[in-house]
């Protein structure tokens, strides 16, 4: 065979350009960077090496059946999980669930499609619906996004599939599952229960270590025993450092968790800068709350039935101090509840539309949805009521008659000197503002429309009918039609929409806190808590949509004192002093606020105060001992279980992601210089490559559509900030060329011959074999076994017998070459086969070391399992003997005869309760140890491994 000139204008051949494909698309094994090669080089975006680290730690071990990624807030978890969702999907793993909060569905499937190119679908009733119809609910073509509620309710449907991978995010929703009666928590745990899991949650454990058993165990029932004997051995009476050493020991393999202060070195978080803005109520406006205040803590009233009176206080407060339209028509409800007095509306009814997340807070304080139907009243009572509903028309009255509140007037005061701030530090001129009550948006909407802000405007709450938002919408929907951002879920999509309008077009942004949740408002740096919520998770919610990392600037946040209300300053005084909420780097720490459990317990405790204070001294009073607790609680969480058990030293973290950064760096050159050169080998004849080789036009497209000519870009900040395509590893033309190489049929009768002095980069090991010719043979073993996994072997021996080992063989195959000939040399089988066949037993080597710590991490975690089991049968046992005792000593001081005898027949019932447990402890024990062997088994079955090999190519080389 002649010189063929095809090839002299490509810098390798076929032959290389089908290894370096192969090595891009082979299978990695669980426990090496490796594993998450394709999926981190094409992501876009600046991945930090806690992302990596903790990527890698949820895909380490083959048969873990998930983990809690932990990350403090803001650290991006969602980043972690989309790693490990991307390489499922380029190993073609696609039956993928996502369970998430309702608000944070479009959220998710923003990310994996702007970061990761994967598109997914947003399941609610009606797509789910449709696709099921359609046959094509697990077509493998998309990821699927549901809401908790929604996971819950087809749990039946869900459970049934062989899932690849499941993501919970917001995970700390489900620590609760080991309580009785938890259904929700209960559905979605089974439909995880038998497949590979990712939890994400930055709070798994608050105040109690049976939340981390409940998180645990919806990871793997096989990590610690049943709840009885996990009491007794990590709460009951223990020496706490033991207990917390042991405890950190078990779950070691099962969480990770990496703090802000943590990576400081890589990560620049901006500042909170707090403004507060004072304010003095009108006259008529501190009338209105001094009256409806003392109102609301009157013992017994008509207008709040008594088993929703609590929450009807908290709501009316929140309206109260929210402005005085949205309290308006509030109180005219009531008026019309108690002239209606045998039509009685439950206060889910009566509050709707008046203010969100009405739902969740009815939960939290256990209110009747429903109020039962009262009896006829007596004459007493119909007076008694009608002198209440003369009350309550006043205040009515009095409310729809204030036309300013001070506290709008105070809102466009500052908002001008707040907007100075921003410009000053070159910031974009955009305020969010939030509030409560959606009737108290439409009057800051209307306010600042009138103060120059017209058209500059936009909403965001629950239904977003309006008639702005819908045009918004609309034209949202045209812009991005045929695209992946349309996902079909109006709710996800409307949200979606009003935030690019407000990034591209608006200046304000007026959000009702629940319809704000999940939101990315980085590209904003001025947050307005119109209304202050008490619970301090709502307000670093809040002011976390803007100040998160990515944030760009510092971030000022605006609250509002009011100067005639001694227990609203306190108020602000416990959020900022007490919870740092408003200033600093952080914010409120996950310790701070975990001291409160979900924020609820203060926001009714400061309710108490509203509610029960009736003087400025008594206000006072009450405040200090709220923070005296806090100040207690704040203290013990600093030194909680929480920190001891799931925070690493900071030396150990920082090591741990100096190793991750290092390696993928490797990782991330090596295979950027392997789609180089498989780029530059396939398009020689259609491409233009630029110097820097990293961009190159595409003049003619590889398929007949055409559609993929254009400017492609290796770096994606460079392609995205000139509109170029970013020739990623997942893009339709890298994908072409990958399977095109791969696709070859290669002969070997040919002679590579490859130049040294035309490669640009120095090979020390390889320049003695200069001049020197030979034979090289590459193939892939493939092996099966929990995971497949391919592996690269590569030999090269020269003419007259020496071997290169995989690495130089593979250095050789990178230098250029600059023609291929004919051969007629016969193939060195024998030698090739003998030197190969040294890496195959290599690989053997290597996996059979790994699978043996895999097995002995198994069986070490199952040996746990079954010890915590038989200790919770011994502890039964050694209960009873103390019972035993007991009612031996209350039988030899009883005096009459009676009740020796009685205390003889509890003494015989008890010594038979244990003398039968005794006989079936051993029994039980059997049983266990039966369960852990079959759970062994069916580990070491797993386990096994089966192996193919293809070869790729046996050619001849020369190197000049």
């Amino acid at each position: 065979m002649s010189k063929t000139n095809a090839h002299i204008m490509r810098p390798y051949s076929t032959y290389q350009s089908k290894l370096f494909a192969t090595q891009l698309t082979l299978r990695q094994p669980a426990n090496s960077i490796d594993k998450l090669s394709h999926a981190i080089a094409s992501a876009r975006v600046d991945l930090n090496p806690h992302q990596v680290d903790a990527a890698l730690f949820a895909v380490r071990s083959p048969l873990s059946k998930g983990v809690i990624l932990a990350d403090e807030v803001g650290l991006g978890k969602t980043i972690e999980a989309g790693i490990v969702i991307s390489q499922k999907w380029a190993e073609r793993k696609r039956k993928l669930l996502i369970i998430a909060p309702a608000t944070l569905r479009k959220q998710w499937q923003q990310e994996l499609m702007d970061k990761f190119n994967i598109p997914s679908t947003i399941l609610e009733n009606g797509t789910y619906k449709q696709l099921k119809k359609d046959g094509t609910l697990l077509s493998g073509n998309s990821l699927l996004i549901c809401s908790y509620n929604f996971a819950a309710s087809k749990a039946d449907v869900l459970e049934d599939v062989e899932w690849d991978l499941v993501v919970v995010d917001e995970a700390h929703r489900l620590r609760n599952v080991y309580k009785v009666g938890n259904k929700m928590a209960s559905a979605i745990a089974g439909v995880v229960a038998d497949v590979p899991k990712l939890l994400l949650t930055a709070t798994p454990l608050q105040n109690s270590l049976l939340e981390l058993y409940g998180l645990v165990s919806i990871i793997d029932p096989h990590v610690f025993g049943d709840i009885t004997s996990f009491k007794e051995q990590y709460i009951r009476g223990v020496n706490e450092n033991l207990r917390n050493s042991r405890l950190k020991e078990r779950i070691k393999p099962f969480c990770q968790r990496t703090l802000r202060k943590q990576v400081l070195e890589y990560i620049k978080f901006t500042q909170r800068v707090a403004m507060t803005e004072e304010f003095v109520p009108s006259d008529d406006e501190h009338r209105l709350y001094e009256q409806v205040s003392a109102y609301l803590q009157r013992e017994k009233l008509n207008a709040l039935p008594r088993s929703q009176r609590t929450l009807m206080t908290l709501v009316l407060r929140k309206l109260l101090a929210s402005s005085s339209y949205a309290i308006a028509a509030t109180l005219q409800k009531l008026v019309e509840r108690l002239e209606q007095t045998q039509a009685r509306q439950s206060v889910l009814e009566l509050l709707d539309g008046e203010i969100e997340g009405l739902d969740e807070l009815t939960d939290e304080i256990g209110a009747d949805a429903v109020e039962e139907a009262s009896g006829k009243l007596t004459e007493e009572e119909l007076q008694d009521l009608r002198l209440e509903l003369a009350e309550l028309r006043d205040y009515a009255k009095l409310a729809s008659g204030i036309r300013e509140n001070a506290k709008g007037a105070a809102l466009q005061k500052v908002l001008a000197t707040a907007f100075e701030k921003l410009q000053g530090i070159g910031a974009a001129k955009k305020a969010v503002i939030f509030t409560e009550s959606t009737r108290t948006q439409r009057y800051l909407a209307e306010l600042l429309s009138q103060s120059g802000f017209e058209n500059q405007i936009c909403l965001m709450n629950g239904t977003n009918t309006d008639p702005q938002s819908k045009a918004i919408y609309a034209d949202w929907v045209k812009k991005h039609a045929g695209s992946d951002k349309v996902s079909g879920s109006k709710t996800a999509d409307m949200k979606a929409a009003i935030v690019e309008h407000f990034r591209d077009t608006a200046t304000i942004l007026i959000a009702t806190e629940s319809a704000a949740e999940g939101v990315n408002l980085q590209f904003c740096s001025l947050v307005v808590n119109f209304d202050l919520p008490w619970n301090p998770q709502r307000v670093e919610q809040r002011i976390g949509r803007c100040h998160r990392y990515g944030q760009k600037f510092d971030v000022v946040v605006v609250n509002f004192l009011n100067k005639r209300n001694a227990a609203d300053q306190r108020v602000y005084q416990l959020l900022a002093e007490k919870f740092k909420l408003f200033d600093g780097v952080f914010g409120a720490s996950d310790e701070v606020l975990g001291v409160i459990e979900n924020g609820v317990d203060i926001e009714k405790r400061i309710a108490g105060v509203y509610q029960t204070c009736r003087t400025a001294d008594e206000i006072q009073l009450a405040f200090d001992e709220i923070q005296e607790e806090l100040d207690e609680q704040i203290k013990a969480a600093l030194e909680t279980t929480r920190l001891k058990l799931l925070e690493n030293f900071d030396e150990e973290v920082n090591a741990r992601l100096k190793v991750s950064h290092d390696q993928t760096k490797a990782m991330l050159d090596k295979r950027s210089s392997l789609l180089l050169m498989l780029a530059k080998t396939e398009l020689a004849d259609i491409a233009k490559f630029e110097a820097s080789g990293t961009v190159f036009d595409l003049h003619e497209s590889p398929v007949d559509s055409g559609a993929l000519v254009g400017t492609y870009n290796f770096d994606w900040r460079a392609a995205d900030s000139k509109d170029q395509h970013f020739f990623a590893e997942t893009s339709p033309l890298a994908s072409w060329i990958v399977s095109n190489a791969l696709g070859r049929d290669l002969d070997s009768n040919v002679t590579l011959e490859l130049d040294y002095n035309a490669y640009p980069f120095k090979v020390s090991a390889l320049e003695p074999h200069l001049g020197k010719s030979g034979w090289v043979a590459a193939e892939k073993i493939t092996v099966s076994s929990v995971e497949d996994e391919d592996f690269l072997a590569i030999t090269a021996i020269t003419d007259d017998g020496e071997v290169l080992d995989a690495e130089l063989a593979e250095r050789l195959m990178a230098i250029h070459c600059s023609s291929i000939s004919s051969c007629t040399s016969q193939v060195p089988t024998v030698q090739l086969e003998m030197a190969i066949g040294k890496q195959r037993d290599a690989v053997a080597r290597k996996l059979d070391e790994r699978n043996a710590v895999y097995f002995d991490e198994e069986a070490g975690k199952l040996d746990s399992w079954a010890d915590d089991l038989k200790f919770g049968l011994e502890t039964e046992i050694k209960q009873l003997d103390k019972d035993i005792k007991e009612a031996k000593k209350s039988a030899s001081t009883a005096m009459s005869l009676a009740s020796k005898l009685e205390h003889q027949k509890n003494l015989r019932t008890l010594e038979q309760s244990r003398n039968a447990k005794r006989r079936s402890l051993y029994e039980a024990q059997d049983r266990i140890d039966e369960q852990r062997d079959t759970l062994i088994k069916k580990v070491e079955k797993q386990l096994q491994c089966t192996v193919n090999k293809t070869k790729l190519f046996v050619v001849r080389w020369s190197l000049k």
